[in-house]
Protein backbone atom coordinates (compact mmCIF):
# COMPACT_ATOMS: atom_id res chain seq x y z
CA UNK A 1 0.00 0.00 0.00
CA UNK A 2 1.39 3.42 -0.94
CA UNK A 3 2.24 5.64 1.92
CA UNK A 4 1.43 9.51 2.94
CA UNK A 5 4.88 11.38 3.86
CA UNK A 6 4.48 14.73 4.85
CA UNK A 7 7.34 17.36 4.10
CA UNK A 8 7.83 19.66 7.38
CA UNK A 9 9.29 22.83 5.78
CA UNK A 10 8.83 24.76 9.97
CA UNK A 11 11.84 25.67 11.33
CA UNK A 12 11.57 25.00 14.73
CA UNK A 13 11.64 21.77 16.42
CA UNK A 14 8.92 22.51 18.81
CA UNK A 15 6.37 23.68 15.98
CA UNK A 16 7.19 20.58 13.65
CA UNK A 17 6.79 17.85 17.05
CA UNK A 18 3.89 19.77 17.60
CA UNK A 19 2.21 19.39 13.81
CA UNK A 20 3.06 15.41 13.94
CA UNK A 21 1.23 15.06 17.51
CA UNK A 22 -1.77 15.93 15.33
CA UNK A 23 -1.32 14.34 12.27
CA UNK A 24 0.70 11.07 13.09
CA UNK A 25 -2.40 8.74 13.11
CA UNK A 26 -2.94 9.00 8.69
CA UNK A 27 0.73 9.79 7.95
CA UNK A 28 3.44 6.72 7.41
CA UNK A 29 6.94 8.99 6.64
CA UNK A 30 8.28 11.89 8.71
CA UNK A 31 10.14 14.63 6.54
CA UNK A 32 12.04 17.26 8.41
CA UNK A 33 12.90 19.56 5.72
CA UNK A 34 16.26 20.97 4.57
CA UNK A 35 15.96 24.37 5.93
CA UNK A 36 14.07 23.01 9.06
CA UNK A 37 18.20 20.64 9.81
CA UNK A 38 19.84 23.64 9.00
CA UNK A 39 18.11 25.30 11.75
CA UNK A 40 17.82 22.85 14.07
CA UNK A 41 20.80 20.25 13.38
CA UNK A 42 20.43 16.81 13.75
CA UNK A 43 18.65 17.46 17.34
CA UNK A 44 15.46 17.44 15.29
CA UNK A 45 15.90 14.34 13.74
CA UNK A 46 16.40 12.72 17.13
CA UNK A 47 13.57 14.54 18.58
CA UNK A 48 11.75 13.45 16.23
CA UNK A 49 12.09 9.61 16.53
CA UNK A 50 12.01 9.87 20.25
CA UNK A 51 8.70 10.99 20.06
CA UNK A 52 7.27 8.70 16.94
CA UNK A 53 9.48 5.82 16.93
CA UNK A 54 6.87 3.73 15.19
CA UNK A 55 7.36 6.09 12.07
CA UNK A 56 10.59 6.64 9.47
CA UNK A 57 11.82 9.88 9.71
CA UNK A 58 13.11 10.96 6.71
CA UNK A 59 16.04 13.56 6.93
CA UNK A 60 15.77 15.92 4.07
CA UNK A 61 20.02 16.16 3.94
CA UNK A 62 20.26 16.91 0.17
CA UNK A 63 23.78 15.66 0.19
CA UNK A 64 25.93 16.69 -2.76
CA UNK A 65 29.33 15.43 -1.56
CA UNK A 66 30.95 13.17 1.45
CA UNK A 67 28.09 10.56 0.73
CA UNK A 68 28.61 7.85 3.11
CA UNK A 69 30.13 10.43 5.73
CA UNK A 70 26.84 12.60 5.46
CA UNK A 71 24.69 9.30 5.15
CA UNK A 72 26.12 8.04 9.13
CA UNK A 73 26.15 11.24 10.82
CA UNK A 74 21.90 11.51 9.87
CA UNK A 75 21.31 8.03 10.07
CA UNK A 76 23.34 8.01 13.96
CA UNK A 77 20.68 10.85 15.15
CA UNK A 78 17.90 8.56 14.30
CA UNK A 79 16.91 8.93 10.70
CA UNK A 80 15.88 6.28 8.50
CA UNK A 81 15.53 7.49 5.41
CA UNK A 82 18.11 9.89 3.89
CA UNK A 83 18.30 12.26 0.62
CA UNK A 84 21.16 12.10 -1.57
CA UNK A 85 20.78 14.32 -4.59
CA UNK A 86 20.79 12.73 -7.67
CA UNK A 87 22.69 15.61 -9.50
CA UNK A 88 25.33 14.06 -7.06
CA UNK A 89 28.10 11.78 -8.65
CA UNK A 90 27.60 8.20 -8.39
CA UNK A 91 30.23 7.89 -5.87
CA UNK A 92 28.51 10.30 -3.78
CA UNK A 93 25.46 7.73 -3.91
CA UNK A 94 26.93 4.81 -3.52
CA UNK A 95 28.92 6.11 -0.29
CA UNK A 96 25.79 7.16 1.15
CA UNK A 97 23.92 3.68 0.00
CA UNK A 98 26.79 2.10 1.59
CA UNK A 99 26.23 3.95 4.85
CA UNK A 100 22.65 3.14 4.43
CA UNK A 101 23.66 -0.76 4.34
CA UNK A 102 25.55 -0.18 7.60
CA UNK A 103 22.97 1.00 9.66
CA UNK A 104 19.76 -1.38 8.01
CA UNK A 105 18.62 2.14 6.67
CA UNK A 106 17.62 3.65 3.27
CA UNK A 107 18.55 6.42 1.37
CA UNK A 108 16.39 8.25 -1.00
CA UNK A 109 17.57 10.06 -4.38
CA UNK A 110 16.24 13.43 -4.69
CA UNK A 111 16.01 14.55 -8.34
CA UNK A 112 15.69 18.16 -7.56
CA UNK A 113 17.61 20.38 -10.68
CA UNK A 114 18.20 16.85 -13.07
CA UNK A 115 17.18 17.25 -16.13
CA UNK A 116 16.00 13.84 -17.05
CA UNK A 117 14.54 12.70 -14.17
CA UNK A 118 13.15 9.23 -15.35
CA UNK A 119 16.82 8.47 -16.77
CA UNK A 120 18.47 9.39 -13.31
CA UNK A 121 15.94 7.21 -11.14
CA UNK A 122 16.76 4.56 -13.26
CA UNK A 123 20.24 4.64 -12.93
CA UNK A 124 20.68 5.03 -9.35
CA UNK A 125 17.95 2.52 -8.47
CA UNK A 126 20.63 0.08 -9.80
CA UNK A 127 23.29 1.85 -7.35
CA UNK A 128 20.70 0.40 -4.87
CA UNK A 129 18.54 3.18 -3.59
CA UNK A 130 15.35 2.51 -1.57
CA UNK A 131 13.37 5.06 -3.89
CA UNK A 132 13.71 7.88 -6.12
CA UNK A 133 12.27 11.31 -5.61
CA UNK A 134 10.65 13.02 -8.08
CA UNK A 135 10.84 16.16 -7.10
CA UNK A 136 10.11 19.89 -8.43
CA UNK A 137 11.04 21.99 -5.51
CA UNK A 138 9.13 24.55 -4.23
CA UNK A 139 11.05 27.79 -6.56
CA UNK A 140 10.26 25.38 -9.49
CA UNK A 141 6.77 25.15 -8.24
CA UNK A 142 6.22 28.91 -8.46
CA UNK A 143 7.41 29.20 -11.52
CA UNK A 144 4.55 30.32 -14.09
CA UNK A 145 3.14 26.86 -16.13
CA UNK A 146 4.38 24.75 -13.14
CA UNK A 147 2.20 21.48 -13.49
CA UNK A 148 2.67 18.58 -11.40
CA UNK A 149 1.43 16.07 -14.23
CA UNK A 150 5.16 16.08 -15.53
CA UNK A 151 6.09 14.26 -12.35
CA UNK A 152 2.42 12.08 -12.54
CA UNK A 153 4.00 11.10 -16.33
CA UNK A 154 7.27 10.35 -15.04
CA UNK A 155 6.34 8.37 -12.80
CA UNK A 156 4.19 6.50 -14.99
CA UNK A 157 7.40 5.74 -16.99
CA UNK A 158 10.02 5.34 -14.97
CA UNK A 159 9.19 1.60 -14.32
CA UNK A 160 11.65 1.96 -10.57
CA UNK A 161 9.79 2.45 -6.64
CA UNK A 162 9.19 6.20 -6.76
CA UNK A 163 7.81 9.36 -4.83
CA UNK A 164 6.21 12.50 -6.42
CA UNK A 165 7.20 15.92 -4.42
CA UNK A 166 5.44 19.05 -5.94
CA UNK A 167 2.15 20.46 -5.15
CA UNK A 168 0.87 17.12 -3.95
CA UNK A 169 -2.95 17.71 -2.69
CA UNK A 170 -6.13 16.83 -2.13
CA UNK A 171 -7.04 17.47 -5.95
CA UNK A 172 -4.33 15.42 -7.64
CA UNK A 173 -2.96 12.90 -4.64
CA UNK A 174 -5.03 9.82 -6.58
CA UNK A 175 -3.33 10.55 -10.00
CA UNK A 176 -0.58 10.30 -8.39
CA UNK A 177 -0.75 7.30 -6.46
CA UNK A 178 -2.60 5.77 -10.28
CA UNK A 179 1.00 6.72 -11.54
CA UNK A 180 2.76 4.50 -9.68
CA UNK A 181 4.27 6.68 -7.26
CA UNK A 182 4.56 3.97 -3.75
CA UNK A 183 5.22 7.39 -1.75
CA UNK A 184 2.92 10.54 -2.09
CA UNK A 185 4.69 13.73 -0.04
CA UNK A 186 2.67 16.65 0.78
CA UNK A 187 4.07 19.65 2.38
CA UNK A 188 2.04 22.51 2.47
CA UNK A 189 -1.39 21.05 1.66
CA UNK A 190 -1.18 19.48 5.35
CA UNK A 191 1.02 21.77 7.26
CA UNK A 192 -0.60 25.02 5.66
CA UNK A 193 -3.99 23.44 5.96
CA UNK A 194 -6.49 25.39 8.66
CA UNK A 195 -6.65 21.93 10.51
CA UNK A 196 -3.57 20.11 9.51
CA UNK A 197 -5.23 16.85 10.68
CA UNK A 198 -8.37 16.58 8.52
CA UNK A 199 -6.27 17.64 5.57
CA UNK A 200 -3.62 14.50 6.53
CA UNK A 201 -7.04 12.31 7.16
CA UNK A 202 -8.19 13.41 3.68
CA UNK A 203 -5.44 12.50 2.16
CA UNK A 204 -4.67 9.54 3.62
CA UNK A 205 -8.30 8.10 2.66
CA UNK A 206 -7.82 9.10 -0.72
CA UNK A 207 -4.77 7.46 -1.23
CA UNK A 208 -6.20 4.26 0.49
CA UNK A 209 -9.34 4.50 -1.87
CA UNK A 210 -6.99 4.15 -4.96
Amino acid sequence: MAKLQVAIDLLTTKDALALVAKIAPYIDIIELGTPLIKQEGLAVVTAMKQAHPDKLVFADMKTMDAGELEADIAFKAGADLVTVLGAAGDATIIGAIKAAKAHGKGIVVDTIGVADRVKRAQEVTKLGAEFVELHAGLDEQWTAGYSIQVLIDEAASAGVPVSIAGGVNINNVAAVIKAGAIVAVAGAAIYGAEDPAAAAKALREAIDAV
